[in-house]
Formats: C-alpha cells, sequence, structure tokens
C-alpha cells in the first residue's frame, strides 16, 4: 500500500499492513520510493503520513481511543 508523507510529498511503501491498521502502534515501518535506487526500510510516525489524495489516514488507525473523543 503506498500512502504519503505530509511534510515531503514524498510516496511510501508500507511495509506492514496490520500495524498501519493498529490503532496501539504509533510508528510503522516504510520505504520512501523517491530516488532511481530502492530505499531502506526505515521507521516513521503515522501522524505524518495520509493517503496519496491527501485524505488524512482514519481515526480509528491512528487512536485507540477514538470512541471516546
Amino acid at each position: 500500500m503506498l500512502l504519503q508523507e505530509k511534510e515531503t510529498g514524498n510516496l511510501v511503501k508500507v511495509m506492514d499492513f496490520q500495524s498501519l491498521i493498529n490503532p496501539n502502534e504509533s510508528e510503522i515501518i516504510i520505504q520512501i520510493q523517491a530516488g532511481q535506487e530502492e530505499q531502506d526500510p526505515e521507521p516513521r510516525r503515522k501522524n505524518n503520513l495520509s493517503f496519496p489524495s491527501g485524505e488524512n489516514l482514519p481515526i480509528c488507525w491512528l487512536d485507540a481511543n477514538y470512541r471516546y473523543r
């Protein structure tokens, strides 16, 4: 699955989808899809990512207590 970094606009590949949808995980392992060489996987905070359309990630993926907001 591809997402986009909010600050840079770079596309990133999500390496573990289960950690993306787990609201108890604040970071996920991604691989930046910029440049000609394949980049090394690295951790990134989920709240700094969005869908390529610019839409934010669902709150239920980010906050385990979203029902109590």
